[in-house]
């Protein structure tokens, strides 16, 4: 099959014109290594034997969002097996999803596609990651290797039973000689949970303090709240997560449909409206609706409702008013945590970050707002990390969903499927 030109095009601007990844000053610098590939197993860590507590492993996660904006990828050191691991961010990347961006957003919007596009997508969207995955990893070569990729895919159905997420996970353990976990939400979906919120563990390891409970909250193109309870053991039992709502599905399409642009940029538009108070209690009752409807959100979520009934209303005005709602929600959400943690693409929404500090008190409450970035973890990447943790307990057959938040029964099955590196 011949690949879109438009796309081939694009690709060969963005390598000309690709920034430097970030990295963490905090973790030293792994390296990618094609050397001792053969007779390599998904089995966890460089120090199998006993019970793997030195064992370290350098994992790249990568994500896809439903604002399907871009794709992260994070590369993340982790020591130690299962629940007794810990997780440090070494270094991230973020690539633009190119001409394929408009027929996923087709695909996700539920438009049918003939199964020649599909699988062009599918290859593409591989082929992106492993090429994500494999410049992520070389510009931190200093002799060792990556022991596994996690992909999340590009989810393109969610609803109650059935989960999709489109990826050809074949071009990166190729490109990489690693292995490569995929479909992380299907195991659950299969066991009668909701395949989601899935982060949940792995904002734990990340994340867990043992002086402060922290919720930490994802602006992503849904909101999602993982509740950490402070504590400093390896028990996560009291670890508790949920949807709350649409947030940059929502205001991404008010931009597109109010504003004529991508996105709001730094919610400087927003930072212009007024709430609507009329129109602000009626958004606030649905997204009331779905933050306590019990499931995971997704396709017919996005709210375009709500959207089409304030076409008379000014834009600026409008997409204000939702900001105040999704604040309001994150209020609620987070309970009484002692820190709110917030990360995803929503925080470089000012206003959206400036309703959230105000709703749920900040200074005069005494509880900190902040960012995963001061705990280590950028905002951008924060997703895509979460993704290498959950690909290194898949790996160690530890089930990354917690019944108590996807509705599994228990236990919780061991989740994703593997793509083996070539002659392994």
């Amino acid at each position: 099959m011949k690949a879109d030109p438009a796309y081939a095009g694009a690709m060969a601007k963005k390598r000309a014109n690709s920034g430097n990844p970030v990295r963490s000053a905090r973790t030293r610098r792994p390296a990618a290594s094609n050397a001792r590939r053969k007779g390599r197993t998904p089995v966890a860590g460089r120090e199998a034997a006993g019970d793997g507590a030195g064992a370290v492993r350098f994992a790249i996660g990568c994500m896809t969002g439903t604002s399907i904006d871009g794709l992260d990828a994070a590369l993340v050191k982790i020591s130690g097996k299962g629940l007794g691991m810990s997780a440090g961010f070494v270094a991230g990347l973020s690539r633009p999803l190119g001409p394929i961006a408009t027929d996923l957003r087709r695909l996700a919007d539920q438009q049918p596609l003939p199964a020649s596009k599909i699988a062009e997508l599918m290859w593409v969207l591989g082929d992106l990651h492993a090429e994500a995955a494999h410049d992520l990893a070389a510009g931190h070569a200093r002799g060792e290797r990556i022991d596994l990729v996690c992909v999340h895919g590009q989810t393109v159905y969610h609803a109650a039973g059935r989960t999709w997420q489109l990826i050809q996970p074949a071009p990166i353990a190729r490109r990489l000689g690693a292995p490569v976990v995929y479909d992380l939400r299907a195991a659950d979906v299969a066991a009668r949970g909701q395949g989601a919120p899935i982060t949940p563990i792995a904002d734990w390891v990340f994340f867990r303090s043992d002086r402060a409970a922290r919720a930490v909250v994802n602006l992503g193109g849904f909101c999602n709240v993982t509740i950490v309870p402070a504590s400093g053991g390896s028990d996560a039992s009291g670890v508790r997560g949920k949807d709350v709502c649409a947030c940059n599905q929502l205001l991404d399409g008010l931009a597109r449909v109010r504003l004529g642009r991508r996105f709001d940029e730094n919610g400087a538009v927003a930072a212009t409206g007024k709430v609507i108070p009329k129109a602000l209690a009626a958004l606030e009752e649905i997204i009331r609706r779905q933050a306590t409807s019990g499931r995971s959100l997704g396709t017919g979520d996005e709210l375009a409702s709500w959207i089409s009934t304030t076409a008379a209303q000014p834009g600026a005005d409008v997409v204000r008013t939702a900001c105040e709602a999704i604040a309001r929600a994150v209020a609620d959400a987070v309970e009484r945590s002692d820190e709110i943690v917030l990360a995803g693409g929503g925080v470089r929404n000012l206003t959206l970050v400036a309703a959230i500090r105000a709703a749920v008190g900040d200074a005069s409450s005494g509880r900190r707002v902040l960012t995963t970035a001061e705990l280590g973890v950028p905002i951008e990447f924060r997703e895509a990390a979460a993704f290498a943790v959950l690909g290194a307990l898949c790996q160690d057959r530890v089930p990354i969903t917690l019944p108590s938040v996807t509705g599994c029964p228990s236990p919780a099955p061991v989740a994703g499927a593997w793509m083996m590196a070539p002659g392994t």
